[in-house]
Formats: C-alpha cells, structure tokens, sequence
C-alpha cells in the first residue's frame, strides 16, 4: 500500500477553522462612519462582512460607474479592489502601523451592465512585516467572475 492508500487519520476529518487575522477591530458600521465624504461614498462602495481573513463589499453600478457604453468602468473596479486591499491590509497591521498602496493590477472578465451591482471578496496573498499582498474577486450580481485584482502595499511605522 502506498502513501496514498492510507486512509486519512482522525485530523482529516475535523471541522478546520481560522482564526481571525485582523489586528485591528473595525465593523461595517465604523468604516462607513470613517469613509464618509470620502470616494468610498461616492462610490456607494458597502462594506458588508468582515470574515476572519476577507472583506465583502456591495456597490451598485449605476451613472456614476460606467463608461459612456453603459457598463462599469474598469477604473472603478481598481477602486473598489484598493479600498478594499488598502483597509485589509491596514486591519491586519498591530497599532502603530499603516500601509500605502504601492501597486495595483486588474483583469476584466466580463462586462457588468448599468444598473446591475457588484460584489467584491478580498482575500490575503502574502502578510508580511514589510508588504502586504491582497487579491479582490469582483463579481456580477448573477456570480460571473467581472474582474480580479491585486494590491501590493508596503507596511511603514506611524
């Protein structure tokens, strides 16, 4: 019998959890107090959950996110992906910290429409003492994946 024959010992089959990698506490409700009057608001950008390694957002997409063919504007999604990897990262960092975006990139998949909305889940590549990388999925309302993006952002002393 190989090692793959072996069936899986009594650790396989627990319920495998995560803990929180937030270092910072923050709720929905305080980052919109935070980011209002701000291009987040502008935006309409929601912050919607805080999981314990992700962000979801909700924007709408409506005449302030298109382009003048009447779907979102890729420059919007790079919006949505930094506000949502810069306040990822910048949660993830102990006191005494903050972060700076330091590069950005997105590919667009599909066309979302004028008067659809989105959701955004950004998620940890890489949560070092010195950058940070975070990856948003943005995805149509009907679950088609719209964009991806990453965010490299440096971690620098208060």
């Amino acid at each position: 019998m190989s090692r793959l024959d072996v069936p899986p010992g009594p650790r396989a089959h627990r319920a495998m959890s995560t803990p929180p990698i937030w270092k910072k506490s923050a709720t929905p409700e305080s980052i919109a107090a935070r980011a209002a009057n701000t291009a987040i608001s502008l935006l309409g950008i929601t912050l919607t959950e805080i999981g314990p390694d992700y962000l979801r957002a909700t924007m709408p997409v409506d005449s302030r996110h298109v382009q003048p063919w009447r779907v979102l504007h890729g420059g919007i999604s790079v919006a949505v992906s930094e506000t949502l990897g810069s306040l990822a990262a910048y949660l993830s960092v102990p006191e005494g910290f903050h972060v700076v975006g330091i590069e950005i990139n997105a590919n667009h998949l599909a066309a979302v429409p004028e008067g659809g909305s989105v959701t955004a889940e950004c998620r940890p590549f890489h949560t070092g003492r010195s950058t940070q990388v975070w990856q948003t999925e943005i995805r149509r309302a009907d679950g088609k994946l719209a964009c991806v993006s990453r965010i490299t952002c440096a971690v620098l002393p208060d």
